[in-house]
């Protein structure tokens, strides 16, 4: 049988950067008066977090303080991919940023590996802004948060409570509880109690037999990429496993994790954001009804916008040059008025 043909555009591998980077023109050194990288490790409830920092190329912390914003990647990335590419584009346009692996995910820490459930990601979140109010130079009165995909959800989970943000972006916002509960375009309800049970049963499995049950590995032929039904997940399956491969990223992630994953919702109590509020997403996103339903139900905040990027499918925005153009520009419009 013939293996279909798809145009995988630029492939990047992480071997040909030193910081394992992937996601084009990325740094390749430090050079004195250029936007920087600074791998950095701390503890958040005793997990070793893994991140980079990048600061802007007149970055002088003994002279002068800088708005910082803290980037959330998506689910199943790492920070080299489009959280790093996003960091440095706002480190050249003035601020310290940080993008740093989940707990349980990436190069960080924590046990089981590929534990995805939303109080970590959340508390990944708060634990970037911690550590990043302290960094040298950094003014902790300007401190913004920005999330991709499902980075974007637990985003504004933390902003519902966490008032050190300024400000709260998103680009592709994904909301993994309602995902992961409902199949994606609602298209799983039938099975709600049936998956409900799957996670059960792997929590005891965990308990009696210490044996971690995962799902969601995503090893795809060519052909089997090309016949998935949705742009998010052919295309993701290209950026993820062909063009922006990165090792420690996976969509693989405990079976367990759904039942918290299924009980939670990214909309819920969205009013307790009072912060101004920027929702990314391409109009031809096929996850673009997440960022509709978020935006109309965060009414705590009158100061809010939706951007729309003309042309765009979901995981277009995290690459290609005129989207991701088009996308650092409206944030530096938005933190630039509100930090």
């Amino acid at each position: 049988m013939a293996t279909a043909a798809i145009n995988f555009g630029t492939v990047l591998h992480a071997q040909d950067n030193p910081w394992g980077l992937v996601y084009e023109q990325a740094i390749t050194e430090n050079i004195p008066g250029k936007v920087n990288i600074h791998p950095v490790k701390y503890n958040l409830d005793g997990i070793e977090i893994a991140a980079n920092v990048y600061t802007p190329a007149d970055y002088n912390p003994d002279e002068k303080e800088y708005p910082a914003v803290i980037v959330a990647h998506p689910n199943g990335g790492t920070k080299e991919q489009v959280a790093g590419l996003f960091a440095q584009r706002m480190a050249e346009k003035g601020y310290i940023t940080i993008a740093a692996d989940a707990s349980y995910q990436g190069a960080s820490g924590g046990e089981p590996r590929h534990t995805d459930k939303p109080y970590f990601r959340i508390n990944d979140i708060h634990g970037m802004a911690d550590y990043i109010s302290k960094y040298p130079g950094v003014d902790p009165q300007r401190i913004g948060a920005f999330g991709i995909c499902g980075g974007g959800g637990y985003t504004l989970g933390a902003a519902k409570s966490d008032k050190r943000f300024k400000a709260v972006a998103t680009l592709s916002m994904f909301n993994s509880g309602r995902v992961r509960r409902n199949g994606f375009m609602d298209s799983a309800m039938p099975t709600i109690q049936q998956r409900l049970k799957q996670a059960s049963d792997a929590r005891e499995k965990r308990v009696t037999t210490g044996e971690i049950v995962f799902t969601g590995d995503m090893n795809l032929t060519d052909e089997e990429i090309e016949k998935l039904p949705f742009d998010l997940y052919r295309e993701g399956a290209i950026y993820y496993n062909r063009t922006h491969v990165h090792p420690n990223s996976t969509f693989r992630y405990t079976m367990e994790s759904l039942m918290d994953l299924m009980t939670w919702d990214a909309t819920d109590q969205i009013d307790l954001i009072n912060a101004p509020l920027l929702m990314m997403a391409g109009d031809k996103a096929d996850t673009f009804y997440m960022t509709s339903d978020a935006f109309e139900k965060a009414s705590g905040t009158t100061d809010k916008e939706l951007f729309l990027i003309p042309g765009a499918t979901h995981i277009q925005t995290y690459h290609i040059p005129e989207y991701v153009d088009q996308e650092v520009a409206k944030l530096t419009e938005f933190f630039a008025h509100y930090l």
